[in-house]
């Protein structure tokens, strides 16, 4: 096995937290989930994982993809914000942000979870910073509090139920880099993944993520995961309302334009 090594000798990232989260979602490759990078060994300064050959992605790659995807997200997780088993802390050190909640202060629901741990904790960063004034913050307040009234809680998609669980394992930073096109031919699923920020949330959000920032052939991956595991009605309304979080970690991380695109998503669910 080729290995490839991530090192991180500033302690802006946790990499053992980031081999946890390899880990977890890799156990849902003997149901036939999306394969995962190995971890060979994780340290605070060091990862070393399976090096994933890579290839052009092709329709066929792209279904499979989304099926073994859906299968992932329904090895579920025990609460929203649940961290990968056995391990605590934040993904990313420099400025705090995880995803990841403490089973006693976990919300009931999905949208008190993500508009609380999600959509607020990053507003106030950038307000804090002066990126966003008083009314703008007020602005993602308002959709917090529709957040959290239930105005969007919408059910897990199907094979996450049929599991029975109501929280999904999520990769937690699925954009397009980090699901690559493996063309290793023992690898029957047709992609990787590699670079995860894991915890339980709605599966919707790592599809957002893989919209938002555009992915190969999408409509086909969308196509074998809903075959595979039935999307609740509504959800492509919804795709937006996922995406508004991580728009505002990239204005936390990036700022530019970021803190535009960030107002104007959130403005679509008032």
């Amino acid at each position: 096995m080729q290995t490839f090594t991530k090192t991180d000798r500033w302690g802006r990232a946790s990499l053992v937290g980031e081999a946890a989260a390899l880990r977890w979602l890799a156990e849902a490759e003997a149901d036939g989930g999306l394969h995962v990078a190995r971890v060979v060994s994780a340290s605070d300064t060091e990862l070393v994982e399976e090096r994933i050959t890579t290839g052009a992605a092709t329709v066929d790659a792209a279904r499979r993809a989304g099926a073994a995807l859906a299968v992932t997200h329904a090895a579920g997780a025990p609460w929203w914000g649940c961290p990968p088993a056995g391990w605590r802390g934040a993904y990313r050190l420099d400025h705090s942000l995880t995803p990841t909640v403490e089973e006693q202060m976990a919300p009931s629901t999905w949208g008190a979870f993500y508009a609380e741990y999600h959509v607020m904790h990053y507003v106030r960063i950038l307000r804090d910073e002066g990126s966003y004034d008083a009314g703008e913050a007020a602005l993602f307040e308002r959709l917090a509090s529709r957040l959290c009234s239930g105005a969007f809680d919408a059910p897990q998609p199907a094979l996450v139920g049929k599991r029975g669980y109501e929280v999904a394992r999520l990769h937690g930073d699925l954009w397009a880099g980090n699901l690559l096109w493996d063309i290793n031919p023992e690898n029957a699923t047709g992609a990787a993944l590699i670079d995860p920020m894991a915890c339980g949330g709605h599966a919707e959000t790592d599809l957002a993520m893989l919209d938002l920032f555009g992915c190969s052939h999408l409509s086909e991956l969308l196509r074998g995961y809903n075959e595979a595991s039935a999307l609740a009605d509504g959800w492509r309304e919804r795709i937006g309302l996922h995406q508004v979080a991580a728009l505002l970690l990239h204005c936390v991380l990036f700022g530019g334009h970021y803190l535009w695109s960030a107002l104007q998503m959130a403005k679509r669910y008032l």
